[in-house]
């Protein structure tokens, strides 16, 4: 069994994997294997389940990284290798909380003002709904230190969440077991910072406050977030 941790970076709503793609450039040489899977943006139960299949297929402990609701997703990952947690401009739920539940305690950001939906199918059953943020609305919203040219892309690019997802509640906080580490953005405009904060401080999580930086810093700030993950992957090896 490998002792040095892999590191899965989990993904948020209305982004794909290749979000990391610019903190993968700052650790690809640290001697790290590292891993970016799909999330399907269903559920926090589903696709949290869905991540515990990627973890069950790793050989020796784990270093969860999640952006945006992706936090959700990783502290809802029960499984005995998962020796620390990373969230990146995160909700950081309790157990029984629910996406929704957690944000109302807060000013809206801009994104609430900025969403629209879309019906998608189920099998079976009736059809769900999507959420996406409005394109002409997502540099401003979601990546507003990212240079317009990439965020005209990712606004066409983003894979929505589904409706139901926000008023889930989680099963579980892993958090309040597992080693964890937080990264504010103060510049969000998709999820007010306070919430971030209110969460991490919660959860007694070591934290990092990037000034200046927006939703997407981890395309904008990559270092920032990488030494995070650093200081996470050396509490475990």
């Amino acid at each position: 069994m490998s002792a040095t941790p892999t590191v899965v970076l989990v993904h948020g709503a209305f982004a794909d994997a290749s979000s990391w793609s610019a903190v993968y450039g700052e650790l690809k040489d640290d001697g790290l294997t590292i891993v970016a899977p799909p999330v399907p943006l269903r559920g926090v139960a589903s696709d949290a389940a869905y991540i515990k299949s990627v973890v069950d297929q790793i050989d020796g402990p784990v270093v969860l990284v999640g952006h945006s609701y992706g936090g959700a997703v990783i502290s809802n990952v029960v499984d005995d290798k998962v020796k620390a947690l990373v969230f990146v401009a995160a909700y950081a739920l309790d157990e029984g909380e629910s996406l929704g539940e957690l944000q109302g305690r807060f000013a809206d950001s801009a994104l609430a003002a900025n969403l629209r939906t879309a019906p998608f199918p189920i099998a079976g059953e009736p059809d769900g709904t999507d959420v996406s943020v409005a394109p002409e609305a997502f540099p401003s919203v979601f990546a507003n230190d990212v240079p317009t040219d990439v965020t005209a892309f990712l606004a066409i690019a983003q894979r929505p969440l589904a409706a139901s997802a926000f008023a889930e509640a989680a099963p579980a906080a892993t958090w309040k077991t597992t080693p964890s580490w937080g990264l504010i953005p103060t510049a969000d405009t998709t999820i007010n910072p306070e919430v971030h904060r209110f969460g991490f401080d919660r959860a007694g999580m070591t934290v990092v406050e990037v000034e200046g930086a927006s939703h997407a810093v981890a395309l904008s700030q990559p270092k920032a977030v990488a030494d995070v993950v650093r200081a996470a992957v050396a509490s475990v090896a």
